[in-house]
């Protein structure tokens, strides 16, 4: 069952255009938002705030100067402090949104404070959710209702694209494992050049003109939005020991893992592997879009005065397209070109089934996409609007954000995704699957490109044992604030 207003495929287009929605942020449209009453809607009393920071900085919830915070509060002498509304925290990756970082990490300082602005830079939403929220639940085991008001009634605002969505959500997914409840929901300001997870949930597809105001009229938003649910995907990555990888924030190293043992590996293992694991909200892919993901980051990176906004970073996409062969190069003049058939098998379990089948891979693609949103590449939708008598042929059913299946489909080359991307035809639809497990085997390949959620890697291949990656549903689902 579908959450109200849970998006689906089917739902209104998310592509609006980015240039559209800025200029439509430039209005002025609804009730005026004061600024100093949002500031006592948000703003936390300020011995809690501190308080949260010193924990961060100590690494410890029960540090002694946390503590001390605690017990000048409580003193006789002290008023009671009065919560705010609906308190919220801001993440900002300082390297989005056209390298605005400090402008904006100000401007959202301005209108909280500056201990509930968290520069991703400096501490790291993992670092908030076990000493920050800890510090929130000390404080309220030993009765300060403020304290516990804060805790329940936290919402949380990442000011990024849809890799620092991921990275915020995965740690503070953690919370259910831990059984530390309630969740924050979390809602999004979109600084990237896709924002298919801030599209998704009707938070724009773009930073706009005049984003001095638009924080504020943000911030309300997500103050009083309806919570809908996300699904959420672990993956795990099984390689040969031996070269380690340039890892996005979203995975990390584990210990030896064991794949599911339900579905039996062909052939020899290695003696030792490396596994990497985490979590993804938007995407996984293999492929040539992954590669030219690659490039982009590394120039984004090495130049940054080239990434001036969304509008720079999609020219210099697009000349990476060219340049790495999605367009323009045969197939055949390098193995890393050719179809993904020849170094991939695909297996998954399939929709209302529990048991694993092996899955056709088409020899004409060069790339595959695992998508869980309706928005992929700023706000496209290259599954498409199937028609029932298609999906009862091919035995999927209608795909939402919330239905436990991943959407799994293809693109021949740039000319081909070029098509699917204006919606003049679909992606070559290959399976619907509630888990999916990929095997890599090298060759010619030495190399694939792979990616979560705007965050790409290379990963290394070899010619003797075969590289895993498993893909399944993570038993909790994700809350978001919805922004429309």
């Amino acid at each position: 069952m579908e959450a109200p207003g849970t998006p689906s495929r089917n739902s209104a287009p998310a592509r609006s255009s980015s240039m559209i929605e800025s200029i439509r942020g430039c209005s002025i449209s609804g009730v005026r938002i004061h600024r100093e009453e949002l500031k006592r809607k948000i703003t936390m009393p300020e011995y809690l705030r501190v308080a949260v920071m010193e924990a961060i900085r100590a690494k410890d919830a029960e540090a002694a100067v946390v503590l001390q915070l605690y017990e000048s509060n409580k003193a006789k002498d002290a008023e009671p402090a009065e919560p705010p509304a609906c308190p919220l925290v801001v993440f900002i990756n300082p390297k989005s949104g056209g390298r605005l970082g400090p402008e904006l990490k100000a401007r959202l300082q301005d209108l909280m404070s500056d201990e509930q602005v968290f520069d991703l830079s400096s501490v790291k939403p993992h670092e908030f959710v076990q000493y920050g929220l800890s510090c929130l639940e000390k404080f309220s085991a030993l009765g300060d209702h403020c304290a516990k008001h804060i805790r329940d009634n936290l919402r949380i605002v990442v000011a990024g694209g849809d890799g620092t969505v991921g990275w915020v959500l995965g740690c503070v997914g953690e919370l259910n494992s831990q059984l530390r409840l309630p969740l924050p929901p979390t809602g999004i300001l979109p600084l990237g050049t896709g924002n298919d997870l801030s599209r998704s949930f009707g938070w724009g597809g773009s930073f706009p003109f005049n984003w001095k105001t638009a924080v504020k009229r943000t911030l309300d938003k997500v103050t009083q939005g309806p919570i809908v649910r996300l699904d959420s995907w672990h993956i795990l990555i099984s390689k040969p020991a031996g070269e380690e990888l340039e890892i996005p924030y979203s995975l990390k190293p584990t210990e030896e893992t064991p794949l599911d043992e339900e579905l039996e590996v062909e052939g020899e293992l290695p003696e030792q592997v490396n596994c990497y694991q985490g979590v993804f909200y938007n995407y996984f892919s293999i492929g040539m879009d992954a590669q030219v993901a690659y490039g982009f980051h590394h120039l984004r990176n090495e130049k940054p005065y080239l990434a001036q906004g969304p509008i720079s970073n999609k020219l210099i996409y697009s000349g990476y397209s060219c340049k790495q062969g999605w367009f323009f190069t045969p197939c055949s003049s390098d193995p890393g070109l050719r179809s993904l058939k020849n170094i991939l098998r695909i297996y998954a379990k399939k929709v209302k089934s529990s048991d694993w089948e092996q899955v056709h891979v088409p020899s004409s693609v060069r790339s595959i996409v695992a998508l869980n949103l309706p928005s992929y590449g700023s706000g496209r939708n290259p599954w498409g609007n199937l028609k029932p008598d298609y999906l009862e042929k091919r035995g999927f059913v209608e795909a939402s954000a919330d239905d436990g299946l991943l959407e799994v489909f293809g693109f021949k080359q740039g000319w081909h995704a070029s098509m699917v991307m204006v919606e003049l035809i679909s992606a070559k639809h290959i399976t619907q699957a509630s888990a999916i497990r990929f095997e890599l085997r090298g060759g010619e390949w030495t190399e694939a490109y792979m990616q979560i959620d705007g965050e790409p890697w290379k990963q290394p291949m070899n010619k003797d044992f075969s590289t895993f990656v498993e893909i399944k549903r993570v038993q909790y689902q994700s809350l978001m604030v919805k922004g429309d």
